[in-house]
């Protein structure tokens, strides 16, 4: 099903279901800001009403340049919509994210929403994850050196990633990045929950099963993919 282009059509596919009184999930990196930038748009013009959370610093320092209103999700066990990019998108949408180092608060909003809708531009689009993206690792600073044995047992290589000054890159909760290389692999479920029961791992950048539906913003439109 393809949908005619706007200003930035894949944005407003992004928010064109949010309704007033709901509670909504903003996802980080710069295809998510882009529909936050639409959602503000609704709430200044439309007159929507929303209340938001965001899954980092960057999605809340945007979300209130655009002058939406945010909640505490200490406080908040469930979300009625989410919106969010993605690294890579494969045919069974399932996804590899983490790029913006956020994935944790990601999948944590992920899983108390009710729906999850991924944005993407059809260069994320792979037929089989890790085509072109690493997958990064969250790790507890503490445990560094134990957690890249343990993900060298699972065949596993990576770095630690470091920001483009040199240092150290640390995520909103203060955590490190390990990025791997996935490589060949068959059985991606099987990997996630071997990584996730890796002491010292906080999270990872499969998302296997997050995602209701994927918007694809092609030279012909908009793309939408829904899960079976």
């Amino acid at each position: 099903m393809n949908e005619p282009h706007t200003a930035d059509a894949l944005a407003d596919a992004a928010v064109a279901e949010i309704k007033s009184g709901m509670t909504v999930g903003l996802g980080t990196g710069r295809t998510a800001a882009r529909a936050i930038a639409a959602l503000g748009e609704r709430v200044r013009d439309g007159g929507l009403e929303v209340r938001c959370v965001p899954t980092s610093h960057a999605a809340e320092t945007c979300g209130k340049f655009h002058g939406l209103k945010m909640v505490d999700f200490a406080m908040i066990d469930r979300v009625d919509y989410l919106f969010d990019g993605a690294d890579e998108v494969d045919s069974k949408l399932r996804m590899i994210k983490g790029a913006g180092g956020a994935m944790a608060r990601e999948r944590i909003v992920a899983h108390a929403a009710a729906r999850r809708v991924y944005i993407v531009d059809e260069s994320k689009l792979v037929e089989k994850l890790g085509q072109r993206a690493t997958l990064g690792v969250c790790v507890l600073a503490f445990g560094l050196s134990t957690v890249r044995a343990h993900l060298r047992d699972l065949g596993l290589q990576g770095v630690v990633r470091r920001t483009l000054d040199g240092h150290l890159f640390l995520t909103d909760n203060g955590n490190l990045i390990i990025d791997v290389t996935l490589g060949e692999r068959n059985n991606l479920a099987d990997l996630a929950n071997s990584i996730k029961q890796i002491a010292g791992v906080v999270d990872h950048g499969l998302f296997l099963t997050e995602a209701d539906e994927v918007l694809v913003e092609t030279q012909g439109g908009i793309e939408r993919m829904e899960r079976k």
